[in-house]
């Protein structure tokens, strides 16, 4: 095991710890909660550098890096849409969860075209991760019960990621589309 898959081992295994925090009910567990995701997003960063700069990047820290992204994100705005009941958490949340769950798919999907180099991470969607960490930090530290100007901080960052995660999404399926389409015309039945 390399150094940099250590890294995204260790992002894996701290989502059921800042889960057990978050819900433990002890003094500043949300505060807590947020600190341990903190770290959680700078172990990203940090596989990601020591894969490159060590020459350790792997086949199987190329699968399992985006999977422990998207755990740690999908998990965490499931959580938080268990406090944060109001259509107005959930909707932005769903949209998130529901472009990863497509664009992951689509990349599969490309890949067995050998075109995954067509659903690339671009600079929209490192953009659209960063506003959706900085969102979920906020969140978790912020009482739901309470407006206060974390809470709007929070609301405000869910819905510029909700935006760039549509931006992406609808990027990512445009470069992908003249594949889609080629196959689909393949497999119609009126296709000769």
């Amino acid at each position: 095991m390399t150094i940099a898959t250590f890294f995204t081992i260790l992002r894996v295994l701290a989502i059921p710890v800042f889960i057990v925090i978050y819900y433990s009910g002890i003094p500043g567990a949300r505060l807590i909660a947020s600190g341990i995701f903190i770290l959680a997003c700078l172990t990203d960063w940090l596989d990601g550098y020591l894969a490159r700069k060590l020459d350790q990047c792997s086949k199987f820290g190329a699968f399992l890096d985006p999977v422990a992204d998207k755990l740690l994100v999908t998990v965490s705005l499931v959580m938080l849409a268990a406090n944060f009941t109001s259509p107005w958490f959930v909707a932005p949340a769903a949209i998130m969860v529901a472009r990863e769950i497509l664009i992951s798919a689509l990349r599969e999907w490309m890949s067995a075209q050998q075109q995954r180099d067509k659903v690339a991470v671009g600079w929209i969607g490192k953009v659209k991760t960063t506003a959706q960490m900085l969102a979920i930090i906020i969140l978790l530290a912020a009482n739901p019960d309470s407006v206060n100007f974390l809470l709007i901080s929070g609301y405000i960052l869910i819905y510029i990621a909700a935006v760039l995660t549509l931006w992406s999404m609808f990027s990512y399926l445009k470069n992908a589309w003249p594949s889609l389409r080629r196959d689909i015309k393949n497999k119609s039945p009126e296709s000769p």
